[in-house]
């Protein structure tokens, strides 16, 4: 996949900064990675990763998994805990959940669906003004730049042909689309709106993947 974006601001763990931040934040994008693997994505030494790892690992932020490569010594793949993946934004989740707990009560779940899909509608219109006239491979890098600004820490790659790949690294709203599954179909769909592209999901955080992956096919070129 192509290089990552720049990390926006509501993108980064929740308390920590510098070399620590980066570590964490690379271990959300490519879960299981070995010490080598980070130093080398970070461009720093290995002893810094061992020592900012081993910290991480004291604070309950991260853990790892020995793995046989053949003849040799193990090797030690590293990944967040879940008290790791709770620092990286959930947005709104709270006040969202609170609200929709309330709709459900009063007015019954396809309300709050109603809702929640209404909240992705407007979301279309207003990538809509921003992607008007682009070409499709800006496009998907466009739509990358405003998820990532959304705190999905989004990422997009050009494909072979008229085609390209967005992947999310962080569900911005976990809590609220484990209630309300309907919000991943709606935003589907969105990415196929806006993008103007046949998108196909292959990766779900919700399914327990790391990442939620987009193939995407433009329709024109």
């Amino acid at each position: 996949m192509g290089a990552a974006l720049p990390l926006a601001k509501n993108s980064l763990p929740l308390g920590h900064k510098g070399q620590r931040g980066a570590v964490l934040v690379q271990l959300k994008r490519g879960q299981r990675l070995t010490a080598k693997e980070l130093a080398s994505r970070l461009g720093v030494s290995l002893n810094a990763v061992r020592h900012h790892l081993k910290e991480l690992e004291a604070e309950g932020l991260v853990s790892y998994e020995r793995e046989h490569r053949g003849i040799g010594a193990p090797v030690f793949l590293y990944s967040l805990s879940p008290a790791g993946e709770a620092l990286f934004p959930r947005r709104y989740e709270e006040t969202l959940t609170a609200l929709l707990d309330r709709i459900v009560e009063r007015e019954g779940r396809p309300a709050a669906v109603a809702l929640l899909e209404g909240h992705v509608a407007e979301l279309a219109r207003r990538l809509h003004a921003e992607l008007d006239g682009s070409r499709p491979e800006d496009r998907l890098q466009i739509v990358a730049r405003v998820r990532s600004e959304q705190g999905y820490m989004a990422e997009a790659a050009s494909a072979a042909g008229s085609a390209g790949v967005l992947t999310e690294h962080n569900c911005a709203l976990q809590a609220i689309a484990e209630r309300f599954p309907e919000i991943c179909a709606a935003e589907a769909r969105l990415l196929a709106e806006v993008l103007r592209a046949d998108v196909d999901r292959r990766e779900h955080i919700l399914g327990g993947c790391p990442s939620c992956e987009y193939h995407v096919r433009f329709k024109e070129s």
